[in-house]
């Protein structure tokens, strides 16, 4: 239940925001790891949550994998067109905010993200790292022309478009990682070097329950360093963390960002 101060302040988790400020003030080398979560509060559905998630009325293997996606891009593009639709109306909210603001004051270094929708880029952010790729470009599958993604929107939203190589005529594919696909290694050897060095890890919105994300805070862990996790469901980490708070990021991350700030 939230408690209202005199001055109308809610301090419902004032002693977790204190605990993760004086963390990420002491910290050298801190990062964000996020997931769906960080951007659920900007209308983007999750993947697993009861109702909503995209998951729910879909089988990954069927439309999200690369297998699926070279047999039958046209089940891959009615599943991701409403999708993208969305991406498009997103707007950052007010964690993709203060993970921006943590990182322009130097509290974070870098932020290592699951998600494919660039707000963290939008709200300001520039070291963001995007293990699941981004959907800025395309790809051709026969030729590997690399398109932005604006030059195919009208294909891409068309109800039975499958954007095509200008070039080839090839079918084009979107720069995210589909199950069966390796991760781009130039980025997870970015995030790893960020991680080895790190002796704090934020962990906003991600449930960890994908490899190889969900494996980072074990490596914090290895090498002595503290974990902050900020997420409405348990994860696997949360009894090795020093701080856990269940909450919607939205909420939690711009009182640690104003915190930290010293205002």
């Amino acid at each position: 239940m939230s408690r209202i101060t005199e001055d109308g302040a809610d301090d419902t988790y004032t002693d977790d925001v204190t605990a993760a400020t004086a963390l990420l003030r002491a910290a050298h080398h801190a990062v964000a790891l996020t997931g769906a979560g960080i951007s659920t509060p900007s209308g983007i559905p999750d993947f697993r949550s009861p109702g909503t998630g995209l998951w729910e009325h879909a089988d990954p293997m069927e439309v999200a994998s690369i297998y699926a996606f070279r047999r039958n891009p046209e089940a891959f593009y009615a599943w991701i067109r409403p999708m993208v639709t969305k991406f498009l109306s997103a707007q950052p909210n007010p964690g993709h905010q203060a993970l921006a603001a943590l990182e322009a004051g130097g509290r974070l270094k870098s932020i290592i993200t699951q998600n494919i929708d660039n707000l963290h880029q939008r709200a300001g952010a520039r070291e963001v790292l995007e293990l699941h790729g981004h959907l800025r470009e395309a790809t051709c599958i026969n030729c590997y022309q690399v398109v932005p993604v604006e030059d195919l929107l009208q294909d891409l939203l068309a109800d039975d478009g499958v954007p095509q190589c200008a070039a080839c005529g090839g079918v084009m594919k979107p720069n995210i990682v589909l199950l069966g696909e390796q991760l781009p290694i130039e980025v997870v050897n970015a995030a790893m070097q960020h991680v080895r060095q790190a002796d704090l890890m934020l962990i906003a919105g991600s449930s960890l329950e994908m490899m190889p994300a969900s494996h980072l805070p074990s490596i914090i862990l290895e090498n002595a360093g503290r974990l902050i996790v900020v997420n409405l469901s348990p994860t696997y980490i949360d009894d090795a963390a020093d701080v856990v708070i269940r909450a919607n990021v939205a909420e939690i991350l711009p009182r640690i960002a104003q915190a930290c700030s010293g205002r």
